[in-house]
């Protein structure tokens, strides 16, 4: 062989070792993303890392655990069958993650109101209350979101809200038995729900009074009705269970939004460590990219 052929088939078989080792170091870089070290307890829900994780619930509760996340929350546990929530608890469980919250079935977020004092409607939620426990058991949970509904406007408020206390005290007759709590959440969505601002879940956790009532902190929902976070979370604070996320506008994650994430969480895990904070949001850019984005927004929010 001459030397020069010689020459020119070794870079080649040099080179296209490079791009072999390259494109193994770039494919592994893919499968091993760095595991964030967050100082608080954020959760993702089902679906929200579906494209990098697949399909299988299971999967997903991996790939959060293996991205640093400690916690997982999911609104519609209640309506999946048991065996997958035995599964979705045992898998929580070898991770070490906690169970957030899932929401108790009462009718709807606007029907069945519990302002109305109709006692069919009551029976309702106390049915729901009861089929959480059950739920709660299996998949290690503690926190349960209730939201008590429509403003009924045939009745005066101060009559709506006794029938409101009346109903949360027997549906906390039923959990507090079994260490759980349902989470109050007043909501943006319309100004037709009953449960609008955190210091009208404050008076009526405290009508309550049971330490299986207490209050969801939307930090998305409490900025557009009410906004002053910090000065809001500190007045209620004593009430407060559990916190959930949200940009605004657009409900997406972090850093796409007004609100500034990075001293919210950092005036949270100044007075407590222990709280999990539900990522109750959208993704901002679809795809992996989009979900990649997610986890950088934590990370950077989180960075305090």
């Amino acid at each position: 062989m001459k030397r020069r052929n010689f020459l020119q088939n070794s870079m080649l078989a040099t080179g296209a070792t490079t791009i072999t080792a390259g494109t193994s170091l770039a494919m592994g870089e893919k499968k091993k993303k760095k595991k964030a070290d967050f100082k608080l307890k954020y959760a993702p829900h089902f679906g929200m890392f579906k494209n990098s994780a697949g399909k299988d619930f299971i999967d997903q509760l991996k790939f959060m655990a293996d991205r640093g996340f400690t916690a997982m929350e999911d609104n519609g546990m209640m309506r999946r069958n048991v065996g997958l929530q035995t599964k979705i608890g045992e898998t929580m469980s070898k991770l070490n993650m906690t169970m957030g919250v899932f929401v108790i079935d009462k009718g709807g977020n606007m029907e069945n109101t519990l302002a109305a004092g109709n006692p069919e409607y009551v029976d309702i939620f106390l049915d729901g209350c009861k089929k959480a426990v059950d739920v709660a058991k299996r998949v290690n949970a503690k926190w349960m979101t209730v939201v008590p509904g429509g403003f009924e406007r045939s009745l005066p408020i101060g009559i709506q809200t006794a029938n409101v206390v009346e109903a949360l005290r027997r549906g906390a007759e039923i959990l507090e038995p079994h260490g759980l709590v349902m989470v109050l959440e007043p909501l943006s969505d319309s100004p037709n729900l009953f449960l609008r601002t955190s210091e009208q879940t404050y008076m009526i956790c405290k009508a309550v009074n049971s330490p299986s009532c207490k209050i969801l902190y939307d930090i998305y929902h409490m900025q557009k009705n009410e906004g002053h976070l910090i000065h809001n979370i500190d007045l209620t604070w004593e009430e407060i269970a559990y916190f959930q996320i949200g940009d605004n506008p657009g409900r997406k994650e972090p850093t796409t939004g007004e609100i500034n994430y990075k001293n919210v969480f950092k005036h949270i895990h100044s007075r407590s460590t222990d709280f999990i904070l539900g990522m109750e949001h959208g993704n901002s850019v679809d795809g992996e990219e989009g979900e990649e984005k997610v986890i950088e927004a934590y990370i950077e929010s989180d960075d305090f």
